[in-house]
Order: C-alpha cells, then sequence, then structure tokens
C-alpha cells in the first residue's frame, strides 16, 4: 500500500511539536533534578548538624547532673555547719 503524501507534512509537524516538548521536558527535569540534588545536601547537612546537637545535648545533661550532685554535696555540708554551729 503507497504511503499517503498528504499526512506526511501533519506527520513531520506533529513529530517536530514532539522533540520541542520533548526537549523543554528534559530540560525542566534537568532543574528539577539539580534542585532535588541541592535539597538531599541541605538534607545530609541538617541531619549531621542535628547529630552534632544530640551529642551536645547529652554532654551537658551530664554536666548538669554532675553539678547538680556538687550543690546538693554543698548545702548538705552547709546544712551540717550551720547545725553545728547553733549546736
Amino acid at each position: 500500500m503507497p504511503e499517503d503524501s498528504s499526512a506526511q507534512p501533519g506527520a513531520a509537524a506533529l513529530t517536530r511539536r514532539f522533540e520541542d516538548v520533548a526537549e523543554r521536558t528534559d530540560w525542566k527535569f534537568g532543574i528539577v533534578k539539580s534542585d532535588l540534588t541541592a535539597v538531599r545536601l541541605q538534607i545530609r547537612n541538617l541531619d549531621q548538624k542535628a547529630g552534632n546537637l544530640d551529642a551536645k545535648v547529652s554532654s551537658l545533661t551530664e554536666e548538669v547532673r554532675g553539678l547538680v550532685g556538687k550543690i546538693n554535696r554543698y548545702q548538705a555540708q552547709i546544712v551540717e555547719l550551720l547545725t553545728q554551729f547553733a549546736g
């Protein structure tokens, strides 16, 4: 069966339109992919910072517990000294 010569210009136009849309879509996809990569890097950076903060909070918690222990000992010594002084 011979090809329809009147359909060829329409097919060529559709092919060009498809290629134009594909090119624009590829370009936009590249931008989205680049932005996604940047977001992933930022998330990793924030995750690392959060991990560091977690370690710092744990360290500070231990320091505060140590200070509370010292305060309790000093209060006990003060009470004992005042008791001896008044007694």
